[in-house]
């Protein structure tokens, strides 16, 4: 079997004009249909040998008895890697994504949400923002304020930017404790992840209110509530009913499968939350550690500040997506948000470029 790296240009065309037409048409493509609508100088016979060639290879699949052929993932990920045109986009979808960019930086949750109805809209596929686990968020700082003799508001100010609030009911008085709580918890639990609590931590924080054991378990188990929270990250899905409209989600039990994923959110995460860099990535098929994403793609982008990654927005599709519109999109949408956050900040993006189209 030929290796990869000896794959010939004129192969390299005709499996470039075979993944294009799939994606444009969703049949098995053949070589007539090369011959006519491609126009690649040379005959038919010869196409047909490549493509079988192609097929030996591992680029090309022949479904059932049809006399065409399908790209494999194999196929898919070697197009994309190797083929892909750069994606003119018009001026409408850029209309669309700077449109985006005037919304206000107060809340990063809402502008990841909105970027992923944009990735949606733009390339008719289901679009997807999550916000990464962070494993070492930590509180800055506590506050406590008195509700009534038994009840207060402690609010929670975390190392990325959240403000968590939650509501403390006690059995005792806590009147004169609420300030005392503050100070304590602000001396001992600030600056610690959730595996930093210590019990010895616990019972200098008991011995700091008296004794109160009760008052510190409710405390801890709301600390412990809102960092796990916090490090869990979010998946939202928009768009979800244009996957109905590819043929290949048409088997119910596929689908289920897939949107079940989707709902449990943490393979999804798992897939996405460890990227170190901002380039877009494209999981197609059994790249994917994903047992029902076999026959789907995922392609995203992650979303930075400081050079950290706050947020990663994506679609999710069908293997025989339109992988140039995909990919430029998203290289936009993400390339344009981390500027406007970088941009916020007074730095300068990490590139120094301008994603415009």
């Amino acid at each position: 079997m030929p290796r990869e790296e000896e794959i010939s240009e004129r192969k390299k065309q005709i499996l470039k004009a075979i993944v294009e037409a799939h994606i444009e048409g969703g049949e098995p493509i053949g070589s007539k249909y090369i011959t006519e609508s491609r126009q690649l100088s040379c005959s038919s016979a010869t196409i047909r040998n490549e493509m079988a060639e192609l097929e030996n290879m591992g680029y090309l699949e022949q479904p059932h008895t049809s006399a065409g052929r399908v790209p494999s993932k194999k196929g898919y990920r070697f197009y994309v890697d190797s083929l892909l045109n750069d994606y003119a986009m018009t001026t409408k979808e850029i209309a669309q994504i700077n449109q985006l960019m005037k919304i206000k930086l107060s809340e990063l949750d809402r502008i990841l949400d909105k970027a992923s109805h944009v990735a949606s809209e733009l390339t008719n596929y289901p679009g997807f923002m999550i916000k990464p686990r962070e494993h070492s968020v930590t509180v800055q700082k506590f506050e406590a304020t008195l509700i009534d003799r038994q009840s207060f508001i402690l609010i929670l100010v975390a190392s990325n930017g959240a403000i968590k609030t939650r509501n403390i009911l006690t059995e005792s008085e806590v009147e004169k404790a609420v300030a005392r709580l503050s100070e304590a918890l602000n001396d001992l639990a600030a600056g610690r992840t959730a595996n930093e609590m210590s019990i010895q931590m616990i019972f200098e924080l008991e011995n700091r209110m008296s004794g109160d054991v009760a008052l510190v378990n409710s405390v801890m188990k709301a600390i412990w509530e809102v960092l796990n929270d916090l490090d869990s990250g979010e998946l939202k899905v928009s768009g979800l009913d244009r996957l109905l409209q590819y043929p290949e989600f048409s088997d119910t039990e596929n689908l289920g499968e897939l949107l079940g994923v989707l709902e449990r959110k943490e393979e999804i995460l798992d897939l996405v939350s460890d990227a170190e860099d901002d380039r877009v990535s494209a999981v197609i098929g059994s790249d994917s550690s994903v047992r029902v994403m076999n026959n789907s793609t995922l392609v995203y982008k992650p979303v930075r500040q400081n050079g950290h990654t706050v947020g990663v927005i994506g679609v999710i599709g069908p293997l025989r997506m339109d992988y140039a519109k995909v990919l430029k999109t998203l290289d936009n949408l993400g390339g344009n948000l981390t500027n406007l956050l970088a941009d916020s900040n007074g730095e300068k993006s990490e590139k120094g470029e301008k994603h415009d189209g």
